[in-house]
């Protein structure tokens, strides 16, 4: 079975008022992100009819409702409700009529009202469903958002991720999650990571034990999603190994078929990871913002050595 979202959460998320109030709504379930306007549905025709998604009516459908004589619009209605939709959602502070509340609670389909504005409703509705029902996968590491970079980090248990999320909180950064991180892919370019609801805002730290972080350090010290930018994987320190002194070339790390840059810091006593996980943030929103250092090293270089010796 696919993802789903209760119909009862995006209710409350969207802020909107129920026309049918003693109707159940507890095992309604929405398994589709799209949304649609029932445009030529409300016309008679049916073909190729969405009926999975959450169906939005607008000024238009409205007022063409309205116009109809009530044969019409009765045949229309028992119709359109005979599909099993969702829901549907009226913009615009719009009042249905009777007949059509009627057939809806027969049906046992909800109807749901706004004030709002149907183009605006309907992208922050598809927005917020896309991220709801996105692929996603739990996975062992520290999420903390610095400088309005998401950096994740990982490594094996006991290495010091979470003592470099502390660090990272106390020079003003702020944490989305430890230990574990929920990613969702909400497109092919974006990752969302989020922490589960049972360890929002807690650290654990061996010695000491759980620390809860917004009580500590305020709301400004924690957030609670953030975007996956740059992956920091904490490894042991080995003599024999060539680690990348330049970073000419990125590297690459994959979660859901996306990828994500990443970064192998190898741990030795003496090395403060959350100021090198400051460096790390910072340059590689540097290089998002069209500067990288090592080539412009590299071009010094390359241009030093072009240069004709003088006589």
């Amino acid at each position: 079975m696919g993802n789903m979202v209760k119909l009862t959460k995006m209710v409350e998320a969207m802020g909107l008022y129920n026309f049918l109030p003693d109707m159940e709504l507890k095992d309604h379930r929405i398994t589709v992100s799209d949304v649609n306007r029932p445009a030529l549905q409300l016309s008679g025709y049916f073909k190729h009819f969405e009926q999975s998604r959450v169906q939005i009516i607008g000024m238009v459908e409205y007022t063409y409702l309205q116009q109809l004589d009530a044969e019409k619009k009765e045949s229309i209605y028992r119709e359109f409700m005979s599909y099993d939709v969702p829901c549907v959602i009226i913009c615009r502070d719009l009042k249905p009529d009777e007949l059509f509340l009627k057939l809806a609670e027969e049906k046992g389909i909800p109807i749901f009202g706004t004030k709002r504005g149907t183009s605006e409703f309907m992208a922050e509705l598809i927005y917020w469903l896309s991220e709801q029902l996105a692929p996603s996968i739990t996975i062992h590491g520290v999420l903390v958002d610095v400088y309005g970079e998401g950096v994740l980090i990982m490594g094996e248990s006991g290495i010091g991720k979470s003592e470099a999320a502390l660090e990272l909180v106390r020079r003003g950064h702020r944490l989305v999650t430890d230990d574990v991180v929920e990613i969702r892919k909400i497109n092919d370019h974006v990752l969302m990571g989020t922490s589960p609801d049972i360890t929002r805002y807690f650290i654990e730290l061996r010695g000491i034990g759980i620390i809860d972080i917004k009580t500590l350090f305020g709301v400004e010290g924690v957030k609670e999603k953030q975007q996956i930018d740059l992956v920091i994987k904490l490894e042991d320190w080995k003599k024999d190994k060539e680690y990348d002194r330049l970073g000419l070339e990125e590297e690459y790390t994959e979660f859901l078929g996306n990828r994500v840059v990443c970064q192998s810091l190898p741990i030795r006593p003496g090395r403060n990871l959350a100021v090198i996980c400051e460096a790390a943030a910072v340059n590689h929103r540097q290089k998002k913002m069209g500067y990288n250092a090592a080539q412009e090293l590299y071009r010094r270089v390359q241009e030093n050595l072009t240069k004709q010796p003088e006589a």
